[in-house]
């Protein structure tokens, strides 16, 4: 079950659950022992990936046409669909969503300055880049790796 489009975009996408340290005593997955699942999933969606040297896969679906650069001080104003590896639909944003970009989850601050305004991404996300080994209960298990499909539509 979803939960409001227009609660979730706040709650899920916001630095969360990032993981640097689990005081839960939950065991963080590693990126290298989630990579299979992620190629295993990009392989099945013809995402033709690149490996940024954090763990992350992404595929630039255009590269925008603005002239400004995202950076972690900057607002951006997006919007996406949000999967599980499964398939599944755990959040799409039904109108456009604006966060500071150091707000949000580490995998997005390394994959929206990917791209310039205008642009569209594919994220395959490891869950150490995400929400770690605490997930986003009910919605997100923990160690989930994510996919996301994000438009970039503003920085300022």
């Amino acid at each position: 079950m979803k939960l409001s489009y227009v609660v979730l975009p706040l709650l899920l996408i916001l630095n969360y659950g990032c993981g640097k340290t689990e005081p839960s005593g939950c065991q963080p997955a590693s990126v290298q022992s989630e990579k299979p699942a992620m190629v295993t999933y990009c392989n099945a969606k013809n995402i033709t990936y690149q490996e940024h040297t954090s763990g992350l896969l992404y595929q630039i679906m255009d590269a925008g046409t603005g002239t400004v650069t995202p950076t972690t001080s900057s607002l951006v104003t997006v919007q996406y669909v949000g999967k599980l590896l499964n398939g599944s639909t755990f959040d799409s944003s039904v109108t456009p969503f604006t966060s500071g970009l150091s707000q949000l989850i580490d995998g997005w601050k390394i994959g929206i300055p990917l791209i310039k305004k205008g642009g569209k991404i594919k994220l395959v996300i490891p869950s150490a880049l995400g929400y770690s080994c605490t997930g986003y209960p009910p919605i997100i298990p923990g160690n989930s790796p994510l996919f996301f499909e994000v438009s970039l539509l503003d920085v300022r």
